[in-house]
């Protein structure tokens, strides 16, 4: 007989969502800062691009290799490899993407604002498409689609009304000490 009583359901799941919140938070404004710091106007985004995708190469590459490494590579179905590849090139066409409104003089608050408010709308869709099979679309709520328009509208807001930088004040010219003239010898 067993009087085991059932595992208390996980809320594991929401802590990983949180670090992903945080990281992607964060993601915008550290690449920004790297593409500047390059010193480079011709070629910072891309040298920035670069050490993302090494980046990538660490996290995503290395580290799965080290844990998987007794699993067998003989058994990597064909749509879950094609489906995997598919998703890493839509995220690094989006670092890309955030790269280049950077380089046509976007700024991070409204860059990421745009993104993060669009992204879960389109999130929103694709899952709706893929899964319109085994939805039943009579039933979905008001407020789902009401959901919707609010993140479109809060990124619109969010990039329309976001708080403008301090202007500089006028600084005290620096002035040199006037060197004496050097009298030449001939």
């Amino acid at each position: 007989m067993n009087s085991a009583a059932p595992a208390p359901a996980s809320n594991a799941w929401f802590a990983f969502a949180l670090i992903t919140v945080v990281t992607w938070g964060v993601y915008g404004i550290l690449l920004h800062k790297g593409q500047v710091a390059m010193a480079d106007p011709v070629n910072g985004r891309m040298k920035a691009f670069l050490f993302v995708g090494i980046a990538y190469f660490l996290v995503a590459v290395l580290a799965p290799l080290a844990i998987l490494k007794g699993a067998a590579f003989s058994n990597y179905p064909t749509a879950g490899w094609s489906w995997s590849l598919i998703a890493g090139v839509a995220g690094a066409v989006g670092a890309f993407g955030t790269l280049l409104a950077f380089g046509a003089k976007g700024r991070p608050p409204e860059v990421m604002a745009i993104v993060f408010a669009g992204a879960p709308v389109i999130n929103a869709i694709v899952s709706l498409y893929i899964s319109r099979h085994e939805i039943d679309f009579s039933n979905v709520s008001w407020k789902f689609y009401v959901g919707i328009a609010l993140a479109l509208v809060g990124g619109a807001l969010v990039t329309l009304y976001k708080p403008n930088p301090a202007p500089k004040k006028p600084g005290v010219a620096q002035v040199s000490p006037a060197r004496p003239a050097v009298a030449k010898t001939s």
